[in-house]
């Protein structure tokens, strides 16, 4: 069931990004919950496993937007990778770790997608207007990550995505 679930919460925050959150934007910019949910699975798995999950879950995302394919995969194992660095040396019960953890992880990928898409395609306009969706979609992660994290921590813990440890 853990897999399943696992497997399945990648499109359910597509889906909940580009329906009910696209209607509900803050100044055009929608939260990331693939990104939240990649964060925590980093955050209470490691930096190795979040890396793993985060390359799958932004190729799905990349596959489904469509464009700048990769990117996504990229910049999201990355940020797994350096926010798993922080599993076990934070109080992981504490719903701030969570919150402080997607701000940085949100912070992260917004750099890394900047730099890998300005890398790939010079010809990308970077403008206040960028930097402003960053700050309001950081924000939006924000403010998501609260409900989010207590139910992904208790189902990690005791629930459905309690696992072995393996992946």
């Amino acid at each position: 069931m853990r897999y399943f679930l696992l497997a399945i919460l990648p499109f359910l925050a597509i889906f909940l990004q580009s329906t009910f959150f696209n209607s509900y934007s803050i100044k055009g910019a929608v939260p990331d919950i693939v990104l939240v949910f990649v964060i925590f699975y980093a955050l209470l798995n490691g930096g190795r496993k979040g890396a793993y999950y985060g390359l799958c879950c932004g190729l799905l995302e990349d596959l489904f937007i469509g464009r700048f394919i990769g990117i996504n995969a990229i910049a999201k194992a990355i940020t797994a990778y350096v926010i798993g660095i922080l599993q076990g040396r934070v109080f992981e019960e504490n719903v701030i770790v969570g919150i402080i953890g997607v701000i940085l992880g949100s912070i992260i990928n917004a750099g890394l997608l900047l730099v890998l898409v300005l890398l790939n395609f010079s010809a990308f306009n970077v403008n206040e207007l960028l930097f402003m969706d960053m700050l309001y979609q950081t924000l939006y992660n924000a403010l998501v990550a609260a409900p989010i994290y207590i139910w992904f921590y208790q189902s990690s813990r005791r629930g459905l995505l309690k696992g072995t440890g393996e992946i």
